[in-house]
């Protein structure tokens, strides 16, 4: 059985979690897939749990990194690889839904579009194990109700969808494209260029992912106290809106500046009147001086509820 799609799968020092990421692959409702799974320089048992699962079922293909180069790299390491119809990415600390890849697969063989973005929920700890949340406002905007075919200018609020492991792609749309290396936040500016970029792409409501977050705090984006990965979230956020204004996507740089000021600098704000180091409240403030002088922020309206959605 020739496989349709190939699941790239980056980890780093993830063995505890990633048996779960790769149990919801071979739990899949479609079972022709392959997955890559890249140990990007794992100190723990990460390697052993992914050689394991390759020694247990052959459409897993372990690859390694000796020494850690990020989620970028171990990402465009399985795109050099692709021989499939189709391509997706699930982190190794993250789960898929059991009929992401039909969901996904039946969306793009009806509307030919270059790819489909699904919903996803974050999981949190709890007693008896990680719970599943509530599909946020801003995913449910991206992603409700179904549409297939539709370009950005149709569809502006797709762009609060960033994450690359919500989406299926067909393997062209990645010939020219791949992801920014040492550097986190590394998926947003590249989900901009998709939607920019594409022919017409789809979105549905149904739940694709589960997306982990760690009770240990040790996730790269729950660190951004830290001032190198605000720098880097900031860089990202900045790169994501220039990608849409030189596009001259003027609603989507609306719709993303809207979602920015009402979710994301509130919670950096309230970071930086904490912050030891007066370096970070200067690299919020110039930041926002940056969005104030674009042309599109005279039309925000942000919406306040959905700061209150970082939440449940």
């Amino acid at each position: 059985m020739n496989p349709l799609v190939t699941m790239i799968v980056p980890g780093r020092d993830i063995a505890s979690f990633a048996p779960a990421a790769i149990a919801s692959l071979q739990a899949q409702s479609e079972p022709r897939w392959r997955a890559l799974l890249v140990d990007d320089g794992s100190v723990d048992d990460t390697r052993a749990v992914f050689a394991d699962a390759a020694a247990s079922d052959p459409r897993f293909e372990v690859l390694h990194h000796h020494e850690a180069r990020g989620l970028g790299a171990a990402r465009n390491i399985g795109l050099d690889r692709i021989d499939t119809p189709f391509v997706g990415f699930l982190d190794a600390d993250d789960e898929l839904a059991p009929r992401a890849l039909s969901l996904w697969l039946d969306a793009l063989n009806e509307s030919g579009s270059d790819f489909v973005a699904g919903a996803y929920v974050r999981t949190r700890e709890s007693t008896g194990g990680y719970r599943p949340g509530r599909v946020q406002p801003w995913v449910q905007r991206a992603t409700s109700p179904r549409r297939l075919g539709v370009t950005l200018a149709e569809h502006p609020h797709a762009t609060a969808n960033i994450v690359a492991w919500s989406k299926l792609s067909r393997t062209h749309v990645w010939e020219h494209l791949r992801f920014p290396e040492n550097v986190a936040y590394e998926d947003q500016i590249v989900a901009q260029r998709m939607y920019t970029e594409a022919r017409a792409f789809d979105v549905i409501p149904e739940i694709v992912a589960h997306w982990r977050l760690r009770a240990d705090g040790t996730s790269i984006t729950q660190g951004k106290n830290r001032l190198p990965v605000l720098h880097d979230y900031l860089a990202a956020l900045r790169g994501g809106i220039r990608v849409l204004h030189e596009a001259g996507m003027t609603a989507a740089v609306i719709s993303r500046l809207d979602l920015i000021l009402a979710m994301d600098l509130p919670p950096l704000r309230q970071i930086a009147q904490q912050h030891p180091d007066p370096a970070y409240q200067a690299a919020l403030d110039a930041f926002e001086g940056e969005l104030r002088a674009l042309p599109e922020y005279a039309h925000v309206d942000p919406d306040p509820a959905l700061a209150a959605a970082l939440a449940w």
